[in-house]
């Protein structure tokens, strides 16, 4: 068991590289301007509390990891990054999932096995929930708060694991243009009236109009949906090396060898988390979806208020 005393004197279990620190803080604050400089030039709201507040995560993360190379005993910014880069893939994930919803509402609907909207109402819940057990275990800096942070990045694997299941067969299907008839695919819980109500809400009009492609035609494959599913397919890849990583280096302990290695860290989950994010600033979804993600969103919404009326 970890003690204070442990904790106190030497956090880490090594002082970190601060050229590296210094590397990663610049690379993850280019990536942070660029995401927040693109919401606000392409009007994708959505953004700020997915990838805009991971990149913040990292920022604080690394500018954290830099005040310890310098002053590695101190128990502060240690937990500062502890937390901050513990937490900083879960909005990115998010926003992996709202992109693969609105992917598949464009590709076909008909080739998955849930609907489009569910995809960014079931696993952004199960990210939200795997967020807060990361939160409530990195600010508890003991065995138990180390436990609970493994438990919430153990599910938020699964939850990855679930994924990109249910995206490989949509992907699978699509190719081979093998939908899921009425009886296989799982339905909402409810169907709006799709008749016209001159009297709906512009939310309302954006949700009908989406749930009656539910079973449209088969949407073409351009080269920007090919460069979207690649981008989303690598930064998914990274955040799930990263997951396994932590989930591993929890369940070796505090002073377990690979919490231990700075190296490990810095590759597995520094950089993995670092591509993923630029693979999202050069792979924008406002750059390779047609499909408006505001308008998705809004409806999202919409339908979260419906279910829980």
């Amino acid at each position: 068991m970890i003690s204070i005393r442990t904790l106190l004197e030497h956090p880490y279990n090594y002082t970190p590289t601060e050229y590296i620190t210094i590397l990663f803080l610049v690379l993850s604050s280019v990536s942070f301007a660029l995401h927040t400089g693109q919401a606000v030039y392409f009007r994708t709201w959505w953004t700020i509390p997915t990838m805009v507040f991971a990149g913040l995560l990292e920022v604080l993360g690394w500018s954290a990891r830099l005040w310890s190379s310098k002053s590695p005993s101190l128990l502060s910014p240690y937990e500062m990054q502890l937390t901050c880069t513990i937490l900083a893939p879960t909005p990115l994930l998010a926003g992996n999932f709202i992109i693969l919803g609105s992917m598949i509402q464009q590709l076909g609907a008909k080739y998955s096995r849930i609907p489009p909207w569910w995809y960014t109402i079931i696993f952004c819940s199960f990210d939200l929930t795997s967020l807060l057990a990361q939160a409530v275990g990195g600010g508890m800096a003991t065995t138990a708060g180390g436990h609970v942070m493994l438990g919430g990045i153990a599910f938020q694997m699964a939850t990855i694991t679930v994924y990109i299941l249910l995206a490989s067969e949509f992907f699978v299907r699509y190719f081979n243009d093998e939908p899921l008839n009425r009886i296989q695919r799982s339905r909402c819980f409810f169907r709006l009236d799709e008749k016209y109500n001159p009297e709906e809400s512009s939310v309302e009009t954006a949700f009908n109009e989406a749930h009656r492609n539910d079973s449209g035609d088969r949407g073409a494959m351009d080269f920007k949906l090919e460069i979207m599913s690649a981008a989303l397919l690598l930064s998914t890849i990274c955040i799930f090396i990263r997951a396994v990583y932590r989930t591993i280096e929890l369940t070796d302990g505090w002073s377990g060898k690979i919490i231990s290695t700075q190296r490990y860290f810095n590759v597995l989950d520094g950089a993995m988390i670092i591509i993923a994010m630029y693979i999202m600033n050069i792979a924008h979804p406002a750059l390779l979806l047609d499909t408006n993600l505001s308008e998705f969103a809004d409806a999202i919404r919409y339908l979260g208020a419906r279910i829980f009326q």
